[in-house]
């Protein structure tokens, strides 16, 4: 009898460990979940807004059949389980689901207990508000490895393959979806403060998947790239990276420097190169998601603290 308690007790401990260890990895995909539904119950459905993707297939069965979005947001995503499954991975996979499960349970819990929050009156501080609670929740997601199912599984297919930022793919199959919408049970009105709600929260998405801290990366062509390497490794504490280029024409082989800074030192940069050859030639671009040393690891190769 002790034996039986004692295997009870380590099965039931064991259990236990496994579900809090769960828990804990897919909490961002949880909370994410949550937050994406209560923008869509407290902004679309309240504001009569549409959507576009499957969320917005799912509004257009709500607002002509009064189906419940939890219920068909689930149904519709089943046939594209069996996709992710085969082409993204199991961990994918494992993140999609709690992804889709997670918004059809907050859909489900939303509706039933919801704030009212009006902003009939203010349409398009509605729609800022559609647009950034949706995109935080599905920035979220996409960060963390997964997707809420439907159109997100195509545009991280898209991602992973041709390399198109996801927001612009779901923008686009969003633009349809509303577009059907539109002809169906949408006013322009609505339709109009609908594609600000949809743009607003691509271009979130777009931010939190890219990364929010965004550096600067500098090509420099000049004569005297050496002492312009020199005084930006001693003065700025920045590495610079040589590459051999050819000018098509000049025909001739050119010394090019690449290097990394934070946007706050963009102009000291300048400064420095100005300061050595004024008719350096300098191209400047967005860099996203730096990493390694002097941004998220220090001299030591240990991470930087926030």
């Amino acid at each position: 009898m002790l034996a039986k308690n004692g295997r009870f007790y380590k099965s039931y401990i064991c259990f236990s460990l496994c579900l809090i260890a769960l828990l804990y990895r897919f909490r961002y995909n949880g909370n994410a979940a949550c937050i994406f539904a209560f923008g869509i119950v407290h902004f679309n459905i309240q504001n009569h807004l549409a959507e576009g993707g499957f969320t917005g297939i799912t509004l257009l069965l709500y607002y002509l059949f009064h189906i419940n979005p939890s219920y068909s947001n689930l149904i519709l995503n089943i046939p594209v389980f069996f996709v992710g499954w085969k082409l993204l991975g199991k961990k994918s996979f494992y993140y999609t689901l709690v992804g889709t499960v997670g918004s059809s349970l907050f859909l489900w819990i939303f509706e039933k207990k919801h704030f009212h929050i009006p902003l009939r009156d203010d349409m398009f501080l509605a729609a800022l508000f559609a647009g950034v609670f949706i995109g935080i929740g599905l920035g979220i997601i996409f960060r963390y490895g997964g997707t809420s199912g439907g159109v997100d599984i195509i545009a991280r297919l898209v991602f992973k393959y041709k390399g198109v930022a996801m927001g612009r793919t779901m923008f686009m199959f969003d633009a349809c979806v509303i577009t059907l919408s539109l002809i169906t049970y949408l006013h322009y009105r609505e339709a109009m403060y609908t594609l600000v709600a949809v743009f607003v929260g691509s271009r979130v998405v777009d931010f939190l998947q890219e990364g929010a801290y965004t550096a600067r990366g500098a090509f420099i062509i000049s004569d005297k790239h050496d002492e312009i390497a020199e005084k930006v490794m001693k003065q700025m504490d920045r590495g610079v990276t040589v590459f051999r280029g050819h000018g098509m024409f000049t025909k001739q082989d050119r010394d090019v420097l690449y290097c990394v800074v934070g946007k706050h030192e963009v102009s000291r940069l300048k400064g420095i190169i100005h300061s050595v050859d004024p008719h350096a030639f300098v191209s400047m671009m967005v860099v996203h998601d730096v990493l390694g040393e002097g941004f998220t690891l220090d001299e030591n190769k240990q991470p930087i603290e926030d």
